[in-house]
């Protein structure tokens, strides 16, 4: 199992237990990822810490004062 944090403009897009897609964006820094439809974005990650699947599970959504934070569970 493999968790990764995703920064979350607004509350309520998902919930815990929540499956999820996300598709991955390469950058000149790494790929980060997005939880689909445009719900979350995650940090950026160098080439040999990328996903191997495209969907996961929401495990917790946090919130504190700089926004609010989904943590996915991903199965690898």
């Amino acid at each position: 199992m493999r968790t990764i944090e995703f920064k979350m403009e607004r509350q309520g897009l998902v919930q815990p237990g929540q499956e999820v897609e996300v598709s991955a964006h390469d950058a000149d820094s790494g790929c980060c990822y997005i939880i689909e439809p445009a719900v979350a974005m995650s940090g950026c990650y160098k080439g040999r810490d990328k996903l191997k699947t495209d969907h996961g599970v929401v495990k917790d959504v946090k919130q504190n004062e700089r926004g609010y934070y989904v943590v996915v569970e991903f199965e690898e």
